[in-house]
């Protein structure tokens, strides 16, 4: 990793302020590229069941702690 000095970091703060990327990022513009950055913070096909199979679970021994 690099180690920037103040005098780095400085210059490099100046040369951003006046290109301003931020005002050209426009995004997506297609359907395509759309579909792709929707998917962006997307964890992984298992989570949302995980969630579902520790609620069941949690209510399952609710349940049997009535029956005993």
């Amino acid at each position: 990793m690099r180690h920037w000095t103040a005098e780095e970091r400085a210059k490099q703060s100046a040369l951003i302020q006046n290109w301003r990327p931020w005002d050209k990022s426009t995004g997506a513009k297609t359907k395509e590229g759309k579909a792709i950055s929707a998917q962006n913070a997307f964890k992984g096909g298992w989570r949302q069941e995980y969630k579902e199979l520790a609620a069941m679970l949690k209510e399952q021994k609710g349940a049997m702690k009535l029956i005993r």
